[in-house]
């Protein structure tokens, strides 16, 4: 069974308005540099290497003779004259008039060999090695190259305004958006309007800070903005600079990390320079946990790269006159991770939540991304929008992306409500693959489980209605029982944890159809059995919900916006975690046996709605409601 989980997002559109011009002038650009100088360095690589290594790569190389070789060319009468130095290296040439190199070992007793070299009409000469004046300079180019390598880097860091280092590594990597480029506003973000009033008095600032200095306020310096992936924080923060109309240099955690030491520092430190050139400016640092995590991680002591950088930036931020009129946005999705002297005010003044968008934000979501496509009298967007709790404003985008796609493959020009449908599927469950066939068996089996899902959900007392029943298989998922929310909830009671959607009951129905038919269970409530419990888990060590337990929750307080549970070390001891494994098996076996309950008192219910998917494979709601209307026979007799 697939159940919609409450989330939440913003979702932004891409819609961008040009912004007023500055009345400063811009910044004059640096003089180009002349076309001759450019080729300098290139140049000069290029003679050096051809010097070092020109004579060796086109020079004819001389066959290399063994020494027994060579004395058998010398008794031979084969050799015409040879080369000798100090050393023992012989270079000489053969009658034949090609040449040869060989070596005497001076391990052996050589004194008869210029007797024999004599007898055979060798010509002899003798060599001393030295060193030539043009060996000398060649030895010093691969030096002098160096020197003017780092004169040419220093004369590049000085006619481009900043110190950056050789090869412009200390320079900041961070992407400058003037005011007189298009950018966004506040109007182009759908949705989203508590957030978009937290961070309005940054914009306010930065447009009149004289407001501010007149009662002797200070805007805020910094402000964090956290939520979960996808809800268009990164666009939010353009949104801030299009509002106060002034330079944006945006740039993400990781351009700071260098393999080079102090690299990330220095482009901190270049990073603020710009901005304080620009002031008023904004500075925008995505995915700040990057570099500002949690200091004093590593046990072997000393500062890292990364730590380095952070420090750098703490100062940065710290260092601010209050009239600077720099204001740094950050972004992350992990706000637990990051150190605490960066979220102490005076840095960070404001912390402000992207949360998932609630329902009528996903209907203002969709309306921006439903722009340019051509939709049917049926396709309804604010069902859409019910039955997409937990959805962000990117999986909305993606949605309707997905759902013009699919209008294509069937050929058509216009979107219907069933693209919008199998689009929803498709981003849930995955590609449907019509050769993932099911055998008349295990078809029947799922059929039964589907059944029970669909009509445990309709029998219970806070139940959503059911939308769709599918046997057919998606993804990983061999059939699916959706639940469409009347309205969107923030707050569960224990009755709708144990009978409604997402509940224990709904979860187990399918294995309690199983047991009611056919007497057994199968593998196919495998995910069921693992949502149900970690439901039933969460009820007993987070929301108090057993009375053997107590009103004790043991969760954490940090944001999991990326899924799945915080690694930390267990907060009770070992009797309470037997008492916490008790309470769940209990909770889980008495919801199975209510759904057992409701299924056994519905049998002829089961039956026909069994039949039914079998014979159609998918049904809607009312197909349920329709078998629930059918007189009931209670199987237990």
């Amino acid at each position: 069974m697939i159940s919609p989980v409450r989330l939440g997002t913003i979702h932004p559109s891409t819609q961008a308005r040009p912004g007023p011009p500055k009345d400063t002038p811009p910044k004059p650009a640096p003089p180009p540099m002349p076309s001759w100088r450019r080729i300098l360095l290139p140049l000069g690589i290029i003679i050096t290497l051809l010097l070092l290594f020109g004579p060796s790569l086109f020079a004819a190389r001389p066959a290399a003779l063994k020494y027994s070789e060579f004395l058998d060319r010398v008794n031979a009468a084969a050799v015409r004259s040879v080369s000798v130095n100090d050393h023992g290296a012989v270079d000489g040439t053969l009658k034949t008039g090609k040449d040869f190199t060989t070596q005497i070992p001076t391990a052996l007793n050589t004194d008869d060999l210029e007797g024999r070299l004599r007898t055979k009409g060798v010509q002899i000469t003798g060599t001393r090695t030295g060193t030539s004046f043009g060996s000398v300079v060649l030895s010093f180019l691969p030096l002098i190259f160096l020197i003017g390598f780092f004169v040419w880097s220093g004369r590049q860091a000085r006619r481009l305004g900043g110190a950056g280092g050789i090869g412009m590594f200390g320079r900041s990597k961070a992407k400058i958006i003037e005011a007189e480029r298009p950018t966004t506003r506040f109007s182009d973000v759908a949705g989203y309007e508590g957030a978009k009033q937290e961070i309005t008095e940054v914009v306010d600032f930065l447009r009149n800070p004289e407001h501010y200095s007149q009662v002797g306020a200070h805007g805020p310096r910094g402000v964090l903005m956290v939520g979960p992936p996808g809800t268009g924080k990164t666009l939010l923060a353009r949104a801030v600079a299009g509002e106060a109309e002034v330079p944006f240099l945006s740039i993400t955690g990781s351009g700071f990390v260098e393999m080079f030491v102090g690299v990330g520092a220095s482009r901190v430190r270049d990073l603020f320079t710009e901005a304080r050139k620009r002031a008023p400016s904004i500075v925008f640092i995505d995915e700040i946990d990057a570099i500002g995590g949690r200091r004093g991680g590593n046990a072997i002591g000393g500062n890292d790269e990364r730590e380095q950088t952070l420090n750098q930036l703490l100062a940065e931020m710290d260092g601010f006159e209050q009239d600077s009129g720099v204001v740094v946005l950050a972004a992350t999705n992990r706000p637990e991770t990051l150190d605490a002297a960066l979220l102490r005010p005076g840095r960070f003044d404001r912390q402000v939540t992207v949360p998932l968008p609630t329902q009528a934000e996903r209907l203002a979501i969709l309306g921006v991304h439903a722009r340019g496509k051509s939709l049917a009298a049926d396709a309804d967007l604010n069902r859409i929008a019910r039955g997409t709790p937990g959805f962000s404003g990117a999986d909305l985008a993606s949605l309707l992306n997905e759902a013009a796609i699919h209008a294509v493959r069937e050929d058509r020009q216009v979107v219907t409500a069933g693209d919008l449908d199998a689009a929803r599927d498709r981003i849930l469950l995955g590609r449907r693959d019509g050769s993932n066939a099911l055998l008349p068996d295990e078809k029947q089996s799922v059929a039964v489980h589907e059944s029970g899902h669909a009509l445990v959900a309709a029998l219970g007392e806070h139940a959503d209605p059911v939308a769709k029943v599918t046997i057919l298989p998606a993804g990983m998922s061999l059939g699916v029982t959706e639940q469409l929310p009347e309205a969107e909830r923030h707050l569960y009671s224990e009755g709708y944890l144990l009978d409604s959607l997402d509940s224990l009951a709904v979860r187990l129905g399918g294995r309690a159809a199983e047991l009611v038919v056919f007497g057994h269970g199968s593998t196919g409530a495998s995910s069921d059995l693992t949502g149900a419990t970690q439901l039933a888990t969460r009820m007993v060590r987070e929301f108090g919900l057993s009375s053997a337990v107590g009103p004790v929750g043991y969760g954490s307080q940090n944001p999991q916006y990326f899924g799945g549970e915080e690694l930390v070390s267990r907060p009770y001891s070992e009797q309470t975690q037997r008492l916490i494994d008790s309470e769940v098996a209990r909770l889980l076996r008495e919801a199975e046996v209510r759904a057992v309950d409701l299924l056994s008192t519905h049998r002829d219910a089961l039956d026909a709605l069994s039949a039914l998917l079998l014979e159609r494979e998918t049904i809607d709601g009312s197909a349920v409601e329709a078998a629930l209307r059918r007189p009931t026979v209670d199987a237990r007799g």
